[in-house]
């Protein structure tokens, strides 16, 4: 299997087997983490078995409650060696307005970065009610404008900007198809430890009823 409908898959089981190891070491339940991210029960549920379609705005939503970085959701391979990543092989992660490629992640003494490819669909906005870690953005293409807890700024090309994420903002794109690049900055304590996939598979989650 190539192409988008094997991106997806691959996205959704990364995010299966995470969310569940997230959950287990946070110690909540289906039902909790339904209440503190305002994601459906059955919508979790989907998304821990694999079945579920995950957007940016679920995985938000899920990094800000879970308080771990976008990636330890989405993928924990590390890095080695030359690694060259073309666009037309990355998985997408879509939501309202926006795409995301996620490019690589680095670790760097206390500190992890996430670098995407961003595009922001024309004349759609996308909201995050914020999630952890510091924000970078550097405009490629087009017009972005940016809110941040009601400060407004327009970017073009050759423009950056950065906030504090866990602050409610936005993207919207002002002309045409925006294309940028963004860094997401996590604290290293902010990682989500590490953990045998197997001892969740194997049941050590918290049971997943009220």
């Amino acid at each position: 299997m190539s192409g988008p409908e094997a991106a997806g898959r691959s996205i959704r089981s990364m995010l299966a087997l995470n969310l569940k190891r997230a959950r287990a070491q946070r110690g909540l339940s289906i039902s909790e983490l339904s209440r503190r991210s305002k994601i459906g029960k059955a919508t979790l549920s989907q998304l821990e078995s694999g079945t579920g379609n995950p957007t940016i705005e679920t995985v938000f939503s899920l990094s800000r409650v879970l308080e771990v970085p976008i990636s330890d959701l989405l993928d924990a391979r590390p890095p080695a060696g030359l690694r060259v990543v073309r666009a037309q092989e990355v998985e997408v992660l879509s939501g309202e307005g926006v795409d995301l490629r996620p490019l690589q992640r680095i670790e760097s003494g206390e500190g992890v970065f996430e670098v995407y490819d961003q595009q922001v669909r024309a004349g759609e906005r996308r909201d995050s009610l914020g999630h952890v870690g510091v924000e970078h953005t550097i405009v490629q293409a087009g017009r972005l404008g940016v809110s941040v807890e009601g400060h407004d700024v327009e970017l073009g090309p050759g423009d950056y900007v950065g906030f504090d994420a866990t602050l409610p903002h936005g993207y919207t794109a002002l002309e045409g198809t925006v294309r940028s690049v963004l860094l997401l900055q996590y604290r290293a304590d902010q990682r989500l430890p590490p953990s045998a996939p197997h001892a969740v598979a194997g049941g050590c989650a918290p049971h997943t009823e009220d």
